[in-house]
């Protein structure tokens, strides 16, 4: 089964392309914020908590 199959075609009638689906809403945007935020809070320091936190600061802007 192919992609095509599931999703359909990937043209609209006209033969322009679909307009692509958001996969995550703001909601989500904001719970995984709060998820990196306690991880920040209470995992373990180590080279990957600058990669987080930038990574929050982008999800808030996201969330917006």
């Amino acid at each position: 089964m192919t992609t095509e199959t599931l999703a359909g075609p990937a043209t609209d009638t006209t033969g322009e392309p679909r307009r692509a689906r958001a996969v995550l809403s703001s909601a989500d945007f904001a719970l995984i914020r709060k998820a990196v935020a306690h991880y920040l809070e209470t995992g373990p320091a180590g080279e990957d908590m600058a990669k987080l936190g930038h990574l929050y600061h982008r999800l808030g802007s996201a969330a917006r």
